[in-house]
């Protein structure tokens, strides 16, 4: 599973959002589900465009439909095309309730991956029932080091301490992710898959990027 977060880089928003969307769908077609994580306003739009690649939401709010300013309301942001959504990243932390409150009013079979920095933190989201955790290092997030290689350890410490708590959540890996090498050492330690950002959103050449992070698999 290959999970690109196109945050609010230049690169990544408008009518490169979409760009990158068409670059991601053309490599769509292998052995890996590739995602975009896409802002809010970019969501609809490339849902729209999407045939093969999934489109989530970077973030949702527990609420409901009401007076919410500047809350992101999941019943719209799933009419507007979003099929699954992250949640606690390290831009954007929440609290264990917001993540337990989300979850609780999601439907059945919405995928929701939660993001954490260490694995104490992965064994406490774990016990939420996300679908997905994905350990992400902050130190190492947008670096050129990935945590495969930085600290391979909290991978497969998070894969082991995650499945002890809840044996159905799958876990991703993230920070630092920039090529095939690094999705395949993620697999190797444990995970099903990667979270990554600049490794795609900045690169000079998106589609020798997209490419080879499936090569290996």
């Amino acid at each position: 599973m290959i999970v690109v977060n196109f945050k609010t880089y230049a690169s990544a928003s408008g009518t490169e959002a979409e760009a990158l969307l068409k670059a991601m769908e053309s490599h769509a077609d292998g052995p890996a589900t590739f995602v975009a994580v896409a802002s809010a306003f970019d969501l609809a739009v490339l849902a729209q465009q999407a045939t093969g690649v999934e489109v989530w939401s970077q973030h949702l709010d527990p609420v409901g439909l009401g007076g919410f300013t500047g809350w992101l309301e999941p019943q719209t942001a799933m009419q507007r095309g979003a099929s699954g959504s992250i949640i606690n990243h390290a831009e954007h932390k929440v609290e264990l309730d917001h993540v337990r409150s989300l979850l609780e009013m999601l439907p059945e079979g919405f995928p929701v991956c939660a993001c954490a920095a260490d694995v104490d933190e992965a064994k406490a989201l774990a016990s939420l029932n996300p679908t997905y955790i994905a350990v992400e290092p902050p130190e190492l997030i947008g670096g050129d080091i990935s945590v495969t290689t930085a600290d391979p350890s909290i991978v497969s410490d998070t894969v082991a301490a995650v499945k002890a708590v809840n044996p159905s959540v799958r876990v991703l890996c993230g920070a630092g992710v920039k090529n095939g090498q690094d999705v395949a050492k993620a697999l190797e330690l444990g995970a099903e898959g990667v979270l990554l950002a600049s490794g795609v959103t900045k690169a000079t050449d998106v589609h020798a990027v997209l490419a080879d992070l499936v090569a290996s698999l």
